[in-house]
């Protein structure tokens, strides 16, 4: 049978009909370990118990009603993101890359709003990803992703990760703002060093310009804290959310401090699903669980015990993978062999991973994956390197 579906995703062989916890089921009845959780989505597994529930709640009060209407849920769920991020306001959306384009306007905006109209250009850093619309394409330069969709300058500058002489030099009078993730998600799990990101945030101080982040990977926990930024202490102007702060619902925000928000007047953005009733009461229930007191300390626990694990294995078979990134269940596998080899390794042991940049694999279970769970990935992970260790 053709699919009527677009070819842009190739064509899976895997098809799960449902999932439960850290585990998703074929038609058949196999079962696999996700360690994918939808990219990073699925950050307290499927069909979670409390997120269920306030799905199944709202679905019989109201849907949808746009957001000319109050809607209670939803400034709920922004109060909650203020009180416990540097955010004064939130803009929600229905994904990552609508989250990082309202950014996109707000940096520009507010120099408008300051008299600074030329100051329009925004800079990014090399292997970074920022979503798949015109703009986000535009930042990150991905000749794959950029080829048959943009000709001549969109307004986008790159400069090489890590480097702050060559960020220094980048800036100029038409420069807006400066946009980075905390931790590189699809360019292979990389840890942006704290005393780059203390020098980016002085220096985007000193020239009168704004510091933005892209959490949409990173954040709900993903790193061991709420948002990443937090790790380091380096405080942006705003910053983009999305995947796991739905736990599977889609859903997309952007924080934002006062004086950069302070020009979004009425008219200025929009979004007519964005922040819907279906999505807050979601987002509520993540942050129920994802807040409560010690669920991320007993998750990051959780998250040791799978580095130590994956530690070992780095030691006993270099020839299949050499390194391990990231921060906290944001594990990045840097591979001795070809990383798409790996991938189907695994998934021949019924365990799924993410493919990475720089030949790299993600692991990304849920938040709440359990000690046996984590016992048996490393298993499977033991049992793929020794048969691909054999092979070679």
């Amino acid at each position: 049978m053709i699919s009527a579906l677009m070819s842009n995703y190739g064509n899976p062989d895997l098809e799960f009909e449902r999932g439960q916890g850290t585990w998703l089921y074929t038609p058949a009845g196999e079962r696999y370990l996700d360690f994918t959780t939808g990219i990073a989505v699925n950050c307290l597994g499927h069909c979670h118990p409390h997120l269920v529930q306030a799905l199944q709640e709202q679905a019989t009060r109201i849907w949808h009603s746009s957001n000319l209407f109050r809607i209670p849920q939803t400034e709920r769920l922004a109060q909650r993101l203020v009180d416990n991020t540097f955010a004064d306001r939130v803009f929600f959306s229905n994904s990552g890359t609508e989250a990082v384009e309202a950014g996109f306007k707000m940096m520009r905006r507010y120099h408008y709003s300051r008299g600074e109209s030329q100051r329009v250009r925004i800079i990014s850093l090399s292997s970074s990803f920022h979503g798949r619309t015109l703009a986000p394409i535009a930042a990150c330069k991905n000749p794959v992703h950029i080829e048959g969709f943009l000709t001549g300058d969109p307004g986008f500058d790159q400069v090489p990760f890590g480097d702050i002489d060559a960020l220094r030099a980048a800036i100029t009078p038409e420069t807006a703002g400066v946009i980075l993730e905390p931790i590189q998600g699809e360019g292979g799990i990389r840890l942006t060093p704290f005393d780059y990101l203390s020098q980016v945030r002085e220096l985007c101080d000193e020239q009168g310009i704004l510091l933005m982040y892209d959490e949409v990977q990173s954040g709900v926990g993903r790193s061991g804290y709420l948002y990443a930024y937090m790790a380091s202490g380096v405080v942006p102007d705003l910053l983009a959310s999305a995947k796991g702060l739905g736990g599977g619902f889609p859903i997309g925000a952007c924080l934002s401090s006062e004086r950069v928000a302070a020009p979004m007047v009425a008219g200025t953005h929009g979004s007519t699903f964005g922040g819907n009733p279906l999505a807050t009461a979601v987002g509520n229930a993540v942050l129920d669980v994802i807040l409560a007191p010690g669920f991320l300390a007993e998750a990051m626990a959780g998250a040791a015990q799978l580095r130590a694990g994956l530690a070992e294995l780095i030691n006993e078979y270099p020839g299949v993978i050499s390194e391990q990134t990231g921060l906290g269940y944001m594990i990045g596998l840097k591979c001795s062999i070809s990383n798409a080899d790996f991938i189907y390794a695994l998934k021949d042991e019924h365990m799924l991973v993410v493919k990475a940049g720089g030949n790299s694999v993600r692991l990304l279970p849920p938040l709440n994956v359990t000690a046996e769970e984590i016992a048996h990935a490393l298993a499977i992970v033991r049992t793929a390197c020794a048969r691909l260790a054999t092979a070679r």
